[in-house]
């Protein structure tokens, strides 16, 4: 039982899969610590579609989602680097929300929900010790029974316990950097773009307030052909796909400057380390290509959830606990994670993604069936 100094729960990490968390433990009565080294509102480099499968569980969360009138995403545009289109209906569709408003909003109902969040506040360490966590951060200690890393898509925390996909040598798929951008932007408010060009692709999709997002991925080795300029980077590699071209030509940028993100593995992940779960992100990462990390982070803190819930109840044990979420996290989200491995590899090296794009613009029932296997 808590003796009134042990939190029943500390997470790390106030994005969708913490906040998530932090709402339906604290709903159920239980003592949450959330920890954030970033102040709420803040952006983050993030395609921001949000697929319709996680519609239901962000109301059940509380989220107003009718009222802010956020654009229902119900088409894609493929574009290959040679100007190829590959135009398809979306089976299932998404809504375009920055992470600057969901996150806030996540964050004021989990203090609805007598959640403790801490926010400018870094972890430093997690120990485990006695059945007992300890969280050291740059403001003090912590005690829990529990803890969950939601720390995203690599941390100082991944650095310190050595993951696999820290320590790993570059390969085809964990040295890759990502840039965004919101714009305002002559861009169809039902249309999510997907743009390639060498070792690499762009996202553009309207989000809430009429504005853009503009989001994609790249392998370093574009940075650093552009002698690390990423605006020169830009403009020898990106516009060679005359669709982006266009569509940066005809932007107007919202930030001073764009938001980036380096060192970004999609190797596979641990779902447990040192009794600590991995949430989201921190657990798995989908490729962005599939459009589906936004469902996958909620969906991982219902599991987890569930799972606490039952622990902190004394209807399993810490073991089970542990074992039975990364069981449950493979047979959610296995499936998608090995098929957006697979499609990332079709999309890289220019004459590979060409052929792809001019193949399956001829199979529109494949394009459904290949999107399906990345989505619930």
């Amino acid at each position: 039982m808590n003796d009134g100094s042990t939190y029943d729960v500390a997470i790390a990490g106030g994005g969708l899969a913490g906040l998530s968390a932090a709402i339906l433990l604290g709903r159920k009565g239980y003592r949450v610590v959330l920890f954030e080294k970033e102040k709420y509102p803040f952006h983050k480099v993030c395609g921001e579609y949000i697929s319709l499968e996680s519609r239901e569980f962000l109301l059940s969360l509380g989220l107003g989602l009718d009222e802010w009138r956020l654009p229902t995403i119900s088409r894609l545009l493929l574009t290959s680097p040679d100007g190829t289109e590959l135009n398809q209906q979306l089976p299932l569709g998404g809504l375009g929300i920055s992470r600057f408003k969901i996150d806030e909003e996540l964050k004021n109902i989990a203090l609805l929900n007598n959640a403790e969040i801490h926010e400018g506040t870094r972890v430093q360490e997690i120990g485990y010790s006695n059945d007992i966590f300890s969280v050291q951060t740059d403001k003090g200690k912590y005690q829990a029974s529990v803890c969950i890393s939601a720390a995203g898509k690599r941390s100082n925390l991944d650095v310190k316990w050595k993951r696999n996909f820290v320590v790993q040598k570059p390969n085809a798929l964990n040295n890759f950097i990502a840039v965004k951008y919101h714009a305002l932007l002559d861009h169809p408010r039902t249309l999510i773009s997907l743009h390639n060009f060498k070792n690499g692709y762009c996202g553009i999709s309207p989000v809430e307030e009429n504005k853009t997002c503009i989001c994609y991925l790249t392998n370093a080795s574009n940075l650093k052909a552009g002698n690390n300029d990423i605006r020169q980077m830009e403009e020898n590699i990106l516009f060679r796909n005359v669709h982006l071209k266009a569509a940066f030509e005809n932007s107007t940028m919202l930030y001073d400057k764009p938001l980036t993100i380096s060192q970004i593995s999609f190797d596979r992940k641990e779902q447990v380390i040192d009794h600590v779960l991995m949430l989201g992100d921190s657990g798995g990462m989908i490729t962005p290509l599939c459009g589906n990390g936004m469902s996958m982070a909620l969906f991982s803190s219902k599991i987890a959830a569930k799972l606490i819930e039952q622990f902190l109840s004394a209807k399993i044990n810490r073991g089970e606990l542990e074992n039975n979420y990364k069981r449950e996290w493979t047979k959610t989200f296995g499936r998608r994670l090995f098929a957006g491995r697979v499609i990332q590899s079709l999309f890289g090296k220019e004459w590979i993604t060409n052929k792809t794009v001019n193949t399956l613009k001829h199979f529109p029932r494949l394009v459904t069936g290949i999107i399906r296997q990345t989505h619930g």
